[in-house]
């Protein structure tokens, strides 16, 4: 292999899975070989799954992963797996990479050149740095090691509630409910608060947020908070977290706020949302944009580096409704991204060219999307803008199953070339907003939505399907504005 060139990619999931599995089936390994570092126990595996498999609805760490290691090394990639990066020399083109764990070798430490590097280290949970946060009990869930985690010391948690006085933990003989405290009110916090409530815990959500989940105007959230609080879940906005506190065992026993508001938990989740995992880029002077994402060109190439690409969690990408970088930690991109590295570093030619903000998610029976901009973005850019809500049914009004749905639209002032959508409903709401998403992307006014050609009979939607209706009130929205 004494010709062959060297892919080195660094992190073992969606991008650089993607990447790398791309690469291989463009060029044979006496043409390119392919090395994966990826310093935990999984590769190919879904995050996003995570919250699933701890209510329940998925049985197995398995189950999330698509490829094991060993599935790659059959399709003649090199996996590496706890191994980690620790340094980029991107002058002499190599990594510095050392066994990870608390079991590592720490002198084990080497240098691998490189011929194209991909950086797909991800995002790092945000972990606050507050009195207590570092006690047992306290997860996070963005890793399938730290599900993993999570869902051990639920099931140890219950298997010494049902032992009896003897085997739980003092307050357990009382006969009280078992305690969870989800901090962040996010797509993860919400998610969460729904596999704990299903595990039996009596949930509270502390968010310093106006309502629950931010990606939302204030207006749709309180849908949500509703929701979440007819489900049992308590909701308590405005609040702001300032320890943790401990039992003798050092284990969690209360989070506290600050109006002094001790809240007793047997478990707490971090749901604080994510930050791109640049630090190693940074070290090597790599660019990164406002948010603390790498930059990239369309191919995905690094800018101002020929022989660097980077995609997923790791990256800021291009928003072509706000026509400027931010960050967006999805699945979907990131394999994506992935795909056109593959192709790029193959030989042939790929880009992506941004992304909408497109988002769907649940609690329990509700079901919460949204694509675009929401109020407060528009304004930030200096958008004119006008809004509407419609209350629709997911289906004919009179067929069985017909459930509420609330469609927030926005539309530029005078052009009325729609900006964003937000829907929140049961069964049947949350993909509804991909035709948003489809809209958005093409640059239509919130007019030519109207004439849109979508599939009508009674069990799917009413005559006027809900997105169709909110375009609708919008556009007279728009023409009055104009008028005014």
């Amino acid at each position: 292999m004494a010709d062959a060139q060297r892919m080195v990619v660094i992190g073992g999931n969606a991008t650089g899975m993607a990447a790398a599995s791309h690469a291989r089936r463009l060029r044979a390994p006496d043409e390119l070989e392919i090395v994966v570092l990826e310093r935990g126990d999984f590769t190919s595996y879904s995050s996003c799954g995570i919250p699933y498999w701890v209510a329940g609805d998925v049985g197995r760490a398995e189950d999330l992963v698509v490829r094991t290691p060993q599935e790659h090394r059959r399709r003649g990639l090199e996996v590496r797996m706890r191994t980690e990066a620790t340094a980029l020399d991107v002058e002499r083109r190599r990594v510095r990479l050392r066994p990870s764990g608390a079991e590592a070798d720490p002198s084990g430490e080497e240098w691998l050149g490189y011929d194209h590097l991909v950086l797909a280290t991800g995002a790092r949970p945000v972990r606050p740095s507050l009195p207590g946060v570092d006690a047992a009990g306290v997860h996070g869930v963005q890793t399938l090691d730290e599900g993993r985690a999570l869902l051990h010391a639920l099931e140890a948690e219950e298997a010494a509630e049902a032992e009896g006085p003897e085997g739980g933990r003092a307050g357990h003989a009382s006969g009280r409910r078992r305690e969870a405290v989800v901090i962040g009110a996010g797509y993860i916090g919400v998610e969460m608060s729904e596999a704990l409530v299903r595990r039996g815990y009596a949930v509270t959500v502390l968010d310093q947020a106006e309502q629950p989940m931010n990606t939302l105007d204030p207006d749709m959230g309180v849908l949500v908070r509703e929701a979440m609080e007819g489900m049992g879940i308590t909701t308590v906005t405005g609040a702001d977290v300032t320890a943790l506190r401990a039992s003798a065992d050092g284990h969690v026993t209360e989070v506290v706020t600050g109006d002094g508001t001790a809240y007793p938990a047997d478990v707490v989740v971090l749901g604080l949302g994510v930050r791109p995992e640049t630090a190693l880029a940074r070290a090597a002077g790599l660019p990164v944009g406002d948010s603390g994402g790498l930059l990239t060109d369309l191919t995905q190439r690094v800018r101002g580096h020929r022989d660097i690409w980077a995609g997923g969690d790791c990256v800021e990408v291009l928003d072509l409704v706000a026509g400027r970088t931010r960050h967006v930690a999805l699945g979907t991109h990131a394999n994506k991204h992935g795909q056109v590295i593959g192709a790029n570093v193959g030989g042939d030619y790929a880009t992506f060219p941004g992304v909408v903000g497109t988002a769907v998610s649940k609690v329990c029976d509700l079901e919460i999307a949204r694509t675009g901009l929401l109020e407060r973005q528009a304004s930030d850019l200096g958008l004119r803008h006008v809004a509407v809500t419609v209350e629709s049914t997911s289906r004919a009004g009179y067929f069985p199953g017909a459930a509420p749905m609330h469609v927030k639209m926005l539309a530029e002032h005078r052009t009325g070339r729609l900006l964003g959508v937000q829907i929140v409903g049961r069964e049947g709401a949350g993909k509804r907003v991909d035709v948003a998403a489809v809209a958005l992307t093409a640059g239509l006014t919130v007019e030519q939505m109207t004439a849109l050609d979508l599939g009508y009979a009674p069990p799917f939607s009413p005559v006027w399907d809900p997105v169709l209706v909110a375009a609708r009130k919008a556009t007279t929205a728009v023409r009055r504005a104009v008028r005014g």
